[in-house]
């Protein structure tokens, strides 16, 4: 058996104590010690030696640290982002809200202007604006650190010229109306059990929204109406016991609420149009 197959194996059996996912955090990490893609690495592994790094990853990744951490990258959509401590780790299920998005617009004219909530490291505004090349977008969130991540995706990809990034709570101040409105943001009530080293490592701003985890949808409730364009679209990320509750906050001011699932079939965002 080759080195780089060997190991592969022996740490997919050490990290599925703690992971779920085992096989592929090893093959991402294994990827990242090489400095090659996991497709390079599945399709023709090099006969080569195993990078000492690769083991020190590992121990990370069994102390729970996120992979995204470890690695410093996550993709997202079609876009691969810079990540790290202090920002919330890109997760596939946030990427209903870029699908919806597009379902929303098939057959016109895509968003001219996009507002990211809660932007993070930019994920769900630099996965639009990827794909809506003549759009330009606004990025908000309460974090420095989130915001350093985000203007740096930005100038990486190449977009920066069609981003502003804005420290602040949610749309305070924000006059302007857009054509899509993303938003995931925090939902996870005080005192959830989360997966292993969830809450260990990610920011707790990003994650926990009081009692019940629907503080945040409260705050942006009364903002989405005087935020959202006549033809708009608004898709607010949800967890998958939210959908009644949280539609039942933002379908206001004549907002209509329907809810989109993930690919696991659960609810997973409230999508606001205008009746």
């Amino acid at each position: 058996m080759k080195l780089i197959a060997r190991a592969l194996a022996d740490a997919a059996r050490d990290l599925s104590q703690t992971s779920d996912t085992a096989r592929l955090d090893a093959e991402l990490l294994m990827a990242e010690a090489l400095h090659i893609d996991r497709d390079r690495l599945i399709l023709r592994p090099p006969d080569s030696a195993v990078p000492e790094r690769f083991w020190t990853m590992v121990q990370r990744r069994l102390k729970g640290e996120p992979v995204a951490y470890i690695t410093g990258r996550r993709a997202f959509w079609n876009i691969d982002l810079h990540v790290g401590p202090g920002v919330l780790v890109p997760r596939p299920d946030s990427e209903v809200l870029i699908a919806s998005a597009i379902e929303h617009f098939e057959g016109r004219k895509g968003p001219k202007r996009i507002l990211d909530l809660g932007t993070g490291p930019g994920t769900l505004l630099l996965a639009a604006l990827d794909i809506w090349s003549e759009a330009t977008g606004l990025g908000i969130d309460v974090s420095r650190q989130a915001m350093s991540y985000a203007a740096a995706n930005a100038r990486r990809l190449g977009f920066e010229p069609r981003v502003k990034l804005r420290l602040g709570n949610w749309a305070d101040g924000i006059e302007e109306r857009f054509d899509l409105i993303l938003c995931n943001p925090p939902y996870v009530a005080e005192g959830a059990e989360l997966g292993p080293g969830v809450r260990e490592y990610e920011p707790d701003e990003a994650l926990f929204a009081g009692l019940h985890g629907l503080d945040a949808y409260r705050a942006l409730a009364p903002q989405l109406p005087r935020l959202l364009s006549e033809n708009g679209l608004a898709a607010v990320e949800i967890g998958a016991d939210q959908a009644d509750p949280v539609a039942e906050l933002l379908a206001r001011d004549g907002l209509k609420a329907e809810v989109a699932n993930d690919l696991a079939g659960r609810p997973r965002a409230v999508l606001l149009t205008w009746n």
